[in-house]
């Protein structure tokens, strides 16, 4: 006789009704919100902001649902999406008096708080309260922009080389080395020497100190070359740290601009995506994930500043070493290409004014070393100036040049010079964000629209509810009882899926819904297994209760297996794919788990209550016929 033990339908109540409050919120849908968010470091958002939002809001009698706050920010909810756009003007125009109604803080430096459309979860509060939350909806169901961006890994290895030139330099100064200069060329670092004895101490010095670099030998007239590359795992090391840099400044630049839920990851080897939901104009997401802002501080070349040379150079002739530059005021101005200082030792950038002219600046600060560097070059160069370079989209323009009057401890440095208020906020937020390490095009762009994405949800849903209403069908034609059976256990094994894809907050695409649907037609295999081995055992003289047992207990191998097999191939898609596809195999792989669970033991339970309750069971209703 079968009997199901207590605990064992207990696990299962529970399991159903977990994955029943998990499932919830995916059907109260999304609620119209305003997100609003500090636009700076020095701008806290705080509970008393949150009162003055609600105030404005029932003073100008605009209804709301409901306004939370919390480390993001504040996010009121909205009935509708007009309610919704007035309600975010009238935020706007109070938190940031004299902004221009539809202003961003790259473009206005008044603006002190984002106030961005967002889209939040309509489920109750008792939900949200036990971590009950829909899933994410993909680019491709919520609409929005898509980019692939190709990451140039030999202007990674190029950046990194001038890095180290600038250290290889000092390590020999300090050395007392003396050397006729170090250049790069291409791929590699030169450094010229006169004698073997200083080659022989240079050499020593480089690999005591720079372990990462190779190094060669040549002569070149009556000179001593020693040629440094980066060895090849270096080589790699520093371009797998220049993918990782470009995503987290991604992540940076997109997050102090107020975008909901980006989804920015690595692709390759050598690529990034980047989707911005909800987001439609791709103008605007280009500018804003294709600047490349960095802060170089080097030394004005005083040697060559007469007007012979600025003459020459103006002409293309430019001293060895240097390079020419026009200031903001008309001035010609040659810069040594050594580069003193970096953006990378930057770890706050906020535009203000300059405290004596009230110039329009960006104030910066360095980290532990960068001040100690900056220390020390202004204590050996006053009175001589120093040129502060933002380079743009590899060209660079000499912000100021001003005159070191005196040392400069503590790690604070202003950039001035004929900047507006606008170009000071755009250059702190690209310096605060962090600056790429190294430079990326855009290969790929599409924009899904928001219709498009409705439409896509409405057609992915009739195509897996069609799927279950033909298998149901089916299997209660053709198993009678036990089809129903099956097809409750089909059932909650969707309700099981749903609900871990929502426990687990993964995003559901296009392809997730395909593994969805592929996921029902797998599930029911193990139930047809199933019932072909209860109608084999029946009709080979077993007693029903035996037929039973032995059907479930005999399908489990080769349920076990055939999943298996299933399992293995969707570990494979999800460990070696890429975009839709780890998305589908994600959704394979748990359907596949679930399915087992449900298929196997929830059906048996459901069995077991309808037959095992009998001491004695006359005949299944397993297919046309009632097997006795």
């Amino acid at each position: 006789m079968n009997r199901y033990p207590t605990w064992g339908y207990v696990l299962i109540a529970v399991a159903i009704l977990a994955a029943f409050l998990y499932t919830l919120p995916n059907f109260f849908g999304e609620s119209p919100a305003v997100q609003v968010s500090s636009a700076r470091a020095t701008v806290k958002v705080d509970p008393a902001l949150l009162q003055k939002v609600q105030d404005t809001l029932k003073k100008a009698d605009i209804p709301y649902r409901g306004a939370v706050f919390d480390q993001s920010g504040i996010r009121v909810r909205f009935d509708d999406t007009d309610t919704q756009l007035k309600a975010k003007d009238l935020i706007h125009a109070t938190l940031n008096p004299g902004a221009a109604p539809q202003a961003t803080p790259e473009d206005d430096p008044s603006v002190n708080y984002v106030v961005a459309l967002n889209l939040l979860p309509a489920s109750p509060s008792w939900l949200s309260a036990i971590r009950a939350l829909p899933m994410y909806l993909g680019l491709d169901l919520r609409g929005g922009v898509h980019f692939l961006l190709q990451v140039d890994m030999q202007g990674a290895t190029t950046k990194r080389l001038e890095s180290i030139a600038g250290d290889l330099r000092s390590q020999l100064r300090e050395k007392n080395v003396r050397h006729g200069g170090v250049t790069r060329e291409g791929q590699t670092l030169r450094v010229r020497l006169r004698d073997a004895a200083m080659r022989d101490r240079a050499r020593e010095a480089i690999l005591a100190n720079l372990p990462d670099l190779a190094m060669t030998e040549r002569e070149d007239g009556q000179d001593l070359l020693l040629i440094a590359a980066l060895k090849p795992e270096a080589v790699k090391r520093n371009q797998e740290y220049a993918l990782k840099q470009n995503i987290t400044t991604l992540h940076n630049r997109i997050n102090e601009l107020g975008v909901a839920e980006p989804v920015i990851q690595q692709q390759g080897a050598e690529r990034i995506v980047v989707q911005l939901p909800g987001v439609q104009d791709v103008t605007r997401a280009k500018r804003l994930i294709g600047r490349t802002a960095t802060l170089e501080i080097r030394m004005v070349a005083e040697e060559h500043m007469n007007p012979e040379a600025l003459a020459a150079a103006a002409r293309g002739q430019v001293p060895f070493g240097t390079e020419y530059y026009v200031e903001r005021n008309g001035q010609p101005l040659l810069v040594r290409r050594q580069v003193v200082l970096t953006g990378d030792r930057l770890t706050d950038a906020q535009p203000g004014f300059d405290s004596q002219t009230n110039e329009p600046a960006v104030h910066l600060r360095l980290d532990g070393q960068g001040a100690r560097i900056f220390q020390e070059v202004t204590r050996e160069n006053v009175n001589k100036r120093m040129a502060i370079l933002l380079i743009e989209k590899g060209k660079g323009e000499v912000v100021t040049a001003p005159v070191i009057r005196s040392e400069i401890p503590g790690g604070r440095v202003q950039i001035s010079g004929r900047m507006s208020t606008t170009e000071a906020t755009d250059v702190a937020l690209l310096l605060r964000a962090g600056s790429l390490a190294a430079p990326m095009e855009i290969v790929e762009e599409r924009t899904v629209g928001p219709s498009l994405g409705r439409d896509n949800i409405q057609k992915g849903f009739n195509a897996t509810m069609w799927g279950f209403v033909a298998i149901v069908v089916f299997m209660s034609a053709y198993y009678a009882a036990f089809g129903l059976i099956s097809s409750l256990a089909l059932a909650i094994n969707l309700l099981f899926l749903v609900a871990l894809l929502s426990l687990l907050q993964a995003t559901l695409t296009l392809p997730g819904i395909a593994a969805i649907a592929l996921t029902l037609g797998m599930a029911i295999d193990a139930n047809v297994l199933i019932n072909e081995r209860i109608r084999e055992e029946l009709r080979g003289g077993a007693t029903p209760q035996a037929a039973i047992a032995a059907g479930y207990e005999r399908a489990w191998g080769t349920i076990l297996d055939s999943n298996i097999t299933s399992l293995i191939a969707g570990l494979s898609l999800l460990i070696f794919g890429q975009g839709p596809v780890r998305g589908f195999a994600v959704v394979h792989c748990l359907g596949i788990l679930t399915s087992m669970f449900s298929a196997v033991t929830v059906s048996r339970a459901v069995v077991n209550l309808v037959y095992g309750h009998r001491r004695r069971v006359a005949r299944l209703a397993i297919g046309n016929t009632s097997w006795k």
